[in-house]
């Protein structure tokens, strides 16, 4: 057989045992392959990435107060798998899982794209101490409790005190003794996320491979926004000195977006960013546009602010023009209705498109209706599964009832463009 042909041969053999089947165990990952999961706890967001080279990497790690009684009530999602512990733990036991293949699993990056309860965690009174140290265990300090951090990016190290300081917040002053006694302790170092930079984030274990074919690219983080010129940025907001302190950017105006390029493929996380401007408001409010001009087409698309009314604009989703859309719910807020009818418009971009759902709400359909009944999923852990080299790709559901790894549905393969 010529070496060409046995190259071709064994190619098929390997994709062929690393086959999805419906009812069974998702296969352990293999190096070359890309793998994005959606994780739904119920309590907010949390993705975790395993990288060609093994690489990996959490983006946010959510956790609503359980005790609180919107938590509790029928307008939220329930608790996945169940309540017998927090998301944190359920994390951790998830990426552990993932990374079965590993003698000494961890988290090399973790990536917190703003201070929000269902980002970060919100300490509460379930909450346990930490075994050591003076902070709570609550989202992502609860994760590093069960697997450990090698670095830690966010968009405030080291003062946190833009737009206005966090001396007063307790989810931000309970991170800072988390980060405080990690890097001490343990030896993690934290950065805050540098807008436009593509080496930021790199592969860490066998980057040569994929030197020409991968890369994550920091979009923006604090107004800062990539041009798509070399590593130019551009502040959005306006000078503080020009506002008054009421005006200044929210939360999610601050949050950090990221596109990761893998070959052909390209996904795109954008945090909580806003692009629908309420009336009255000021055009900077909506980040999207900007970060929209320097991203290109995507394969894939979280949407932002979990698909909330004041997101995804016309001018984010004609430009990004996603074949697979994921709306990381835990509210009866997601999505807007409005905001649905955007995503399957053929007016703002033609073409198919397939949206999963972590966890859809029965509110949700009554009011939503048919638009909904398109959801190609509406509920269980999303993954997004990238075969070597970036040309195809597979959306994977999975059990999110108990930790089996069982595949509920296929989907796919899509093409990249």
């Amino acid at each position: 057989m010529k070496r060409p042909y046995l190259l071709v041969f064994l190619t098929l053999i390997q994709l062929a045992s690393h086959a999805q089947q419906v009812g069974q165990p998702l296969p352990v990952w293999q190096e070359g392959y890309l793998d994005i999961h959606q994780i739904n706890t119920g309590r907010g967001n949390a993705a975790f990435l395993i990288l060609p080279d093994g690489t990996t990497a959490l983006i946010d790690a959510g956790q609503l107060d359980p005790t609180a009684p919107r938590t509790l009530s029928p307008r939220n999602t329930p608790a996945k798998p169940n309540a017998d512990r927090h998301a944190g733990e359920w994390i951790a036991r998830y990426a552990r899982k993932a990374l079965s293949f590993r003698s000494d699993p961890a988290i090399d990056y973790a990536i917190m794209t703003h201070f929000h309860d269902d980002h970060m965690g919100a300490p509460s009174a379930t909450s346990k101490k930490a075994a050591a140290g003076t902070y709570v265990l609550t989202g992502v300090t609860e994760v590093a409790e069960h697997i450990p951090f090698r670095k830690i990016i966010d968009r405030g190290w080291p003062d946190y005190n833009y737009p206005r300081s966090f001396d007063q917040d307790p989810l931000v002053k309970n991170y800072r003794l988390f980060l405080d006694w990690q890097t001490k302790q343990k030896g993690v170092s934290v950065e805050r996320l540098q807008p436009g930079r593509n080496d930021q984030i790199q592969l860490l274990r066998k980057p040569a491979p994929y030197r020409d074919k991968f890369e994550i690219r920091n979009l923006a983080v604090n107004g800062e926004i990539w041009t798509g010129v070399g590593t130019v940025t551009r502040q959005h907001f306006p000078d503080l000195n020009s506002l008054p302190p009421n005006q200044y950017p929210n939360e999610n105006m601050c949050s950090m977006a990221l596109r990761l390029s893998y070959g052909k493929f390209d996904y795109f996380s954008g945090g909580d960013i806003p692009g629908v401007v309420p009336f009255g408001a000021p055009s900077w409010h909506d980040v999207e546009t900007p970060v929209a001009q320097a991203v290109g087409p995507v394969e894939v698309q979280l949407l932002d602010h979990h698909g909330n009314r004041d997101s995804q604009n016309g001018f984010l989703l004609g430009s990004l023009r996603p074949r697979v859309l994921v709306i990381p719910v835990w509210s009866s807020d997601h999505p807007g209705h409005d905001v649905l009818a955007r995503i399957y418009s053929q007016q703002v971009y033609p073409g198919e498109r397939d949206v999963f759902a972590t966890h859809m709400l029965e509110a949700n359909k009554l009011v939503i209706g048919e638009l909904l009944n398109r959801l190609k999923s509406d509920s269980g852990h999303v993954l997004v599964r990238v075969d070597p080299g970036g040309d195809t790709y597979r959306v994977i559901i999975l059990e999110d009832n108990d930790e089996s790894f069982r595949v509920k549905a296929v989907h796919g393969p899509y093409q990249s463009r």
